[in-house]
């Protein structure tokens, strides 16, 4: 096994075999050049080393770009392409060899279709923390039926959500981002959506240090970012099928509603209307409605835009299934400058995580477990919560196994999965 120190990376490397950082993270396949995106990120991450058991080749002129321009901006279309790269980087790795642990079964646990361990609801149902969130999703929900009433509502419910929003956070940081992943709440799709980007706008505000005033502007512009949708036919709102252009051209036009409802009927300050406005504006300048380019976008719509981005690709919709945390991570990670700040994207990173809190994983010896917090500087060593055990036996929810990764070195996670996947598998 050959180590290589960060700082000797450069961009357009390629590596006869694949590249991993810390353990089993997979960094490149074979042949695919490293990108300085790649290459900062493992630095911000405080990850001194990669391996690999091949050797390095060393650039010819500029590399290629490995993920192709995704040229739609309406999310539901940019979405599904997200979903096409995954699979098809998924595919060009799969064959590739895996590090091996000497303490790895031979025979893999046989999922069952029934795994209540997986249900975040079964935990939390009756807490302090899963009724303060279901608590702000309901309170905004009833924000917006006011407002699509056409009745008389001020900035200040608004506000009320926002500081306790931001009071809760102080307490259940953790469990609020489980529950976004977790995804069981139903009912109030847009409220839900727009609390969850809130609460990542928040951590990721706070992350880069911004004051306290900004940082309340940014939750109640993420608590208000889609409140235009609400102006949209549900005929395009909710299509399951492709839209056309002069259904896209309408789906464009909810941020000039959002921004209408956020200065005319609630009276709401400038900083919050930037982030109505401003949100679909990409960092390259092909965003919408004013193709804004770089800091000429506010800082809140650039962080409400990957808080966004972020919650909807892990939000299961009426037209396609949502995809795990890693692999959305992994998706802005791969943005390469295109739709979003990469100084934002490093920040959101860094109190996501690889392995966000709340992912379900499984470990070298084939046993499975749930993130549940994360150890600073150190992303791929998270502390979990051990669901089961390598011989496919559920564990004791009721006396949780909790182990931090960062103290016992040789358990560590060899790849995120899919629990409704894994609990609809077929029994061999």
């Amino acid at each position: 096994m050959n180590v290589i120190d960060t700082s000797d990376l450069k961009p357009g490397q390629t590596f006869s075999e694949p590249v991993y950082s810390y353990e089993q993270y997979l960094l490149a396949p074979p042949l695919v050049p490293i990108r300085q995106r790649e290459i900062d990120l493992l630095v911000s991450c405080g990850i001194e080393s990669v391996s690999t058991e091949g050797y390095i080749i060393e650039p010819d002129g500029e590399p290629p770009e490995p993920f192709e321009e995704l040229d739609e901006t309406i999310q539901s279309h940019l979405l599904e392409e997200l979903n096409e790269s995954i699979k098809s980087q998924t595919e060009q790795t799969s064959d590739q060899p895996q590090l091996q642990s000497d303490d790895q079964p031979s025979v893999q646990p046989k999922p069952r279709k029934s795994m209540s361990i997986f249900s975040i609801s079964a935990v939390y149902e009756n807490s302090a923390q899963y009724r303060a969130y279901k608590n702000l999703i309901d309170k905004l929900s009833a924000v917006f039926t006011s407002i699509n009433s056409s009745i008389n509502m001020e900035m200040r419910a608004v506000d009320n959500i926002t500081i306790q929003l931001l009071q809760d956070l102080q307490n259940y940081r953790d469990n609020f981002v489980t529950f976004i992943l977790g995804g069981e709440v139903t009912g109030h799709e847009l409220a839900k959506s727009s609390v969850n980007t809130a609460i990542l706008s928040a951590l990721t505000a706070n992350e880069m240090n911004l004051s306290e005033h900004k940082i309340h502007n940014i939750v109640s512009g993420a608590l208000l970012h889609d409140v235009g949708m609400l102006r949209l036919s549900k005929g395009i709102t909710e299509k399951r099928g492709g839209l056309s252009e002069a259904e896209l051209e309408q789906i464009k036009s909810h941020p000039l509603h959002t921004s209408k409802i956020v200065t005319g009927e609630l009276f709401g300050p400038k900083e919050v209307n930037l982030i109505a406005l401003q949100h679909h504006e990409r960092w390259d300048g092909n965003g919408y409605p004013d193709k804004l380019s770089g800091e000429a976008i506010d800082i809140g719509a650039r962080i409400v835009s990957i808080a966004d981005a972020f919650e909807a690709m892990v939000s299961k919709k009426s037209y396609r299934n949502s995809i795990i945390g890693y692999q959305a991570i992994k998706n802005l990670m791969a943005d390469n400058a295109r739709r979003f700040d990469p100084a934002v994207i490093i920040a959101f990173t860094k109190i996501i995580g690889i392995y966000p809190i709340g992912s379900i994983v499984r470990f070298n010896d084939t046993s499975i477990g749930r993130v549940i917090s994360l150890n600073a500087g150190t992303p791929l060593r998270p502390v979990v919560q051990m669901l089961m055990d390598k011989n496919g036996e559920a564990l004791d929810m009721e006396n949780p196994e909790i182990i931090d990764l960062l103290k016992g070195r040789t358990l560590f996670i060899k790849e995120a999965i899919d629990p409704v996947k894994f609990e609809n598998a077929e029994i061999e």
